[in-house]
C-alpha cells in the first residue's frame, strides 16, 4: 500500500539543481527519481540529526549504564517480536 504523496514547492540554487540532475542522469535515473532522491535525503538527514541529538543528550551518561539501557531495550524488542517471528514461520 503506497502512502499518499504531498507536493512540495522548493527553491534551490541553479548550481545545486544542475549538480543533482547531472548526478541522477549519470546514475541512469529518470526525471521522476528526483522526488525519490529528495525523500531519501530528507529521511537520512532527519535520522542523522535525531541520532546527533540523542548523542548530545547522553554525552554525560556513564557508558556502562548507557550500554545496559540499550541492551535492555534490545532484549525487550526481541522478546516482543520473537513470538511473531515463530508464528510467521509456522
Amino acid at each position: 500500500m503506497e502512502e499518499e504523496a504531498v507536493r512540495w514547492n522548493i527553491k534551490v540554487s541553479k548550481k545545486t539543481d544542475l549538480s543533482l540532475r547531472t548526478y541522477l542522469g549519470a546514475q541512469g535515473m529518470k526525471k521522476g527519481d528526483l522526488s525519490k532522491f529528495i525523500e531519501e535525503a530528507v529521511r537520512w538527514r532527519v535520522f542523522h540529526r535525531t541520532v546527533q541529538d540523542i548523542k548530545e543528550q547522553n554525552a554525560d551518561t556513564d557508558p556502562d549504564l548507557l550500554q545496559a539501557l540499550i541492551d535492555d531495550a534490545v532484549r525487550a524488542v526481541r522478546a516482543e517480536r520473537s513470538p511473531k517471528r515463530k508464528a510467521h514461520r509456522a
